[in-house]
């Protein structure tokens, strides 16, 4: 959305809406496997934690302390929900 710069430029705008719509739907089949709070948690989760990655790399979005230690977690978080929890395939 920061490239886009509130949609005035069009090849910005444009591939923000083929990601947000493959995201979409990758979600959506998700939900075949796996209930929607469980699904929606990991996705909203690694959506966080990579798109604060992608704030770091590509604009020079510096990151405290205290958000590395919660991006961590987030990745904790997931990492549980995938290799612990019995609501998830595997």
């Amino acid at each position: 959305m920061q490239a886009a710069q509130h949609f005035t430029r069009l090849a910005p705008t444009l591939l923000m809406v083929v990601c947000y719509a493959v995201a979409f739907f990758f979600l959506s089949y998700t939900l075949r496997y796996i209930p929607v709070g469980i699904a929606y948690a990991l996705w909203s989760g690694l959506g966080i934690v990579l798109i604060s990655l992608v704030g770091y790399l590509t604009f020079g979005q510096k990151l405290d302390f205290a958000a590395i230690l919660g991006l961590a977690l987030i990745i904790a978080g997931v990492l549980v929900l995938n290799l612990f929890s019995k609501s998830t395939f595997h």
